[in-house]
């Protein structure tokens, strides 16, 4: 293995980088394996959301998850008025779980910025939260921007130090409330979340998980690196990540483990749902509930669909 490769910020703090040619490309997951190898959920929403999960089978056959011009389409029920039980729609997991790489998801659509709908794309390990969550995208109702979060038990705490401008820290303790609520911070990139992610045709999120940290980039269409394109990701030659989480409180090895990748949309929920958020959001104008809106205005989720154009995984 080569050495490390150290980034000098502005401030003089080193943060460290894997060197990009330690990474091998171990999986690639695209319009000719994905389905294949990725796992439907069904079962009862863990966040109490306002859906209903359905089956590969039924997702197919009601033409809510499909191949659609070498891409990937992932979508949620936007026809049926008052469902019972919650909206249909699809939280796929990856098959295989990796322990610490390069992950990287071409995405050229999302479902964010839309009211009543909660979509991530993230990881989590088994034990929850023993072996960590990392929230790469992820974002409720109308929000503009994307909210990156960690989730870990007790005695982890990390610093931001070294993310992109603009990038703002709500918590440090990433076992807060009960690890519900997690480490996190907010962006400031309308371009890389929601309807200003599919105006620009959407890019790239990469994310390194290293024994140094976590760190997270997104590069808008157009702009995507040509290492990255190439399959040859050079981690150092990125800039500053749009997130960073790092430090010596928190011991990145034993913290995250054996994560499963995954792709949902959920409605309402513990986040989306809640009082205070929907109440205090634009989108209570429309409805006095979540729950209610999203029952009772199905053509409102016509577009809250991901169309993803391959998920790449290096170690």
């Amino acid at each position: 293995m080569l050495p490390a490769h150290i980034f000098l910020s502005g401030a003089g703090l080193f943060t460290l980088f894997i060197s990009a040619n330690a990474y091998t490309l171990v999986n690639t997951f695209d319009e000719t394996n994905f389905l294949d190898e990725f796992d439907f959920f069904t079962a009862a929403d863990p966040t109490n959301g306002f859906v209903q999960y359905i089956s590969q089978s039924v997702a197919e056959n009601d033409d809510l998850v499909r191949y659609e011009n070498n891409q990937i389409y992932i979508g949620v029920d936007y026809t049926t008025q008052n469902p019972v039980g919650g909206r249909s729609s699809v939280r796929v997991s990856s098959s295989q779980t990796y322990t610490q790489g390069v992950f990287i998801a071409d995405i050229e659509h999302m479902p964010g910025g839309i009211c009543g709908t909660w979509p991530a794309f993230w990881s989590f390990g088994p034990n929850w939260p023993r072996s960590g969550e990392i929230d790469i995208i992820e974002g409720v109702n109308s929000a503009t921007t994307d909210t990156i979060t960690l989730h870990t038990s007790a005695g982890c705490t990390v610093s931001n130090y070294n993310s992109a401008a603009g990038t703002m820290t709500l918590e440090t303790d990433c076992s807060a409330g009960n690890s519900n609520d997690g480490c996190g911070v907010s962006t400031t990139n309308t371009n890389a979340y929601g309807e200003g992610f599919n105006a620009v045709g959407g890019g790239v999120y990469a994310m390194q998980w290293a024994s140094t940290g976590i760190y997270v980039w997104f590069f808008q269409r157009g702009q995507i690196p040509s290492d990255i394109t190439n399959g040859t990701p050079n981690v150092a030659s990125w800039g500053t990540p749009m997130a960073t989480f790092s430090g010596s409180g928190c011991d990145f090895d034993t913290a995250f483990q054996n994560h499963n990748l995954v792709f949902d949309t959920t409605f309402c929920g513990d986040w989306a749902g809640q009082d205070s958020v929907w109440g205090s959001s634009s989108c209570s104008r429309l409805a006095p509930t979540c729950n209610d809106y999203v029952a009772n205005n199905p053509a409102a989720f016509t577009d809250a669909y991901w169309l993803i154009n391959y998920v790449k995984v290096y170690q």
